[in-house]
């Protein structure tokens, strides 16, 4: 037994992707308590289990999620006359799925509240450790605002209860006010709108929200109380504007543009691309129970973000994963891996940007992210070849969190 009968487990017989982009390696991985202990051959333990034939990777990483949310919101009629408890009922779910492809660290996007996250930290549910945003600051009609021209109040997506804020706000005064209770009420990091969004029915996704006052009044506030911003942006001039207030990353980037590269390269903001949303367009497009101002802008939209994503990934900016599912639905997460090994990155960057560079981004490189000892013990072990990523969920065995399986 190890230290204060904590049981020393090894993982023999398989080959090692160690996240930092290394060349793979036959190699055993021990861990106890929690925590990577060594990495190479020929390590023992109290218990040995076998993974010949398998890959061992990091934790992997979804920088860009919304586990409250499902797929079927966007059916807003239905949202709307369901329980309003009815979605907390879901989240199990959403969090197993998750799990069960390796991912054991989210930063969520919007929707995840406190409670979500203080739940699974007591282990009270299961799933990935979690960095939440609370809710998107939004400009009034903006990507965020849930307004219903009908005089019915909100949408569904507009619903607070005590500790979700409302997401509304303007001038500099408004956005520090919303950014301080945001962080009050537990966010780890700030979500803004930066451009007009495609799911929301009554802004332009090409167009910038926030002036650069305000942006750079967020950034500063949130800075203050030793938060990073995270901004949804698709038009090349929001992208600009947030990177220019300081943003820690652009998430989307549909239409960025060469100035927006270079002042993403000169700045080091990170890009988290979100591809997978995009396999879903013309699917959503065609469904008759999302509202037709969204159809239409879904219509006209193709698949911008791939080229975006082949210029800027030829260009040296910095990548880390994050799929916005559900707007691909829950478990389908690894889609993005595909898409970026296709558009731009090799399978290998690709693997990078899902654990180390991902860790980086949130902060969390010291802890998570890379095989090494000393890390937290977030382990996949993966069937066959790591790279080949098309049938991936599928070959994911085991999953360990902290050095207990919590799939497979």
């Amino acid at each position: 037994m190890g230290s204060g009968g904590t049981v020393r487990t090894v993982l023999t017989g398989g080959v090692v992707f160690d996240g930092t982009g290394a060349p793979v390696s036959e190699a055993d991985v021990a861990f106890e308590g929690g925590r990577i202990l060594e990495v190479g051959p020929g390590l023992d333990g109290d218990e040995a289990v076998d993974v010949s034939g398998c890959a061992l990777l990091p934790g992997l990483f979804d920088c860009h999620i919304h586990l409250f949310i499902e797929n079927e919101d966007l059916d807003e009629l239905a949202a709307m006359h369901r329980p309003f408890s009815y979605a907390f009922y879901r989240v199990p779910e959403a969090l197993r799925k998750t799990l069960a492809l390796g991912i054991t660290t989210v930063r969520d996007a919007s929707g995840a509240d406190a409670g979500m996250r203080k739940a699974i930290e007591d282990g009270v549910l299961v799933g990935p450790r979690m960095q939440i945003s609370i809710t998107m600051l939004s400009i009034t009609g903006g990507h965020g605002d849930a307004w219903l021209p009908s005089g019915g109040g909100v949408g569904p997506w507009g619903v607070t209860w005590p500790g979700m804020p409302g997401a509304v706000c303007d001038g500099g005064e408004a956005v520090r006010a919303k950014v301080r209770e945001v962080v009050r009420a537990g966010a780890d990091v700030i979500k803004i709108a930066s451009s007009g969004g495609y799911l929301s029915a009554r802004d332009d996704p090409s167009l910038p929200h926030f002036t650069q006052a305000e942006l750079e009044a967020i950034v500063q506030t949130a800075a203050d109380l030793g938060r990073w911003v995270m901004s949804h942006a698709h038009g090349a001039e929001g992208i600009k504007r947030a990177v220019r207030a300081g943003v820690r990353s652009i998430e989307h980037g549909t239409f960025l543009d060469d100035e927006g590269i270079e002042l993403m390269l000169e700045r080091g903001t990170w890009l988290v691309p979100t591809l997978t949303a995009g396999d879903t367009t013309e699917e959503m497009a065609a469904n008759p129970k999302i509202p037709e101002p969204i159809r239409e802008k879904l219509r006209a939209l193709g698949r911008p973000e791939l080229d975006m994503f082949r210029r800027a990934a030829a260009a040296g900016v910095k990548v880390a994963m994050g799929t916005d599912c559900p707007v691909a639905p829950h478990g389908t997460n690894l889609r993005e891996l595909v898409l970026m090994a296709e558009n731009g990155f090799t399978p290998q960057q690709a693997l990078v940007a899902a654990t180390s560079s991902a860790a980086e981004l949130m902060g969390v490189q010291d802890e998570l992210g890379t095989m090494e000892p000393g890390k937290r013990a977030d382990v996949v072990v993966l069937e066959g070849d790591p790279f080949d990523f098309e049938k991936l969920p599928n070959r994911v065995r085991t999953v360990f969190k902290d050095g207990v399986r919590v799939a497979g």
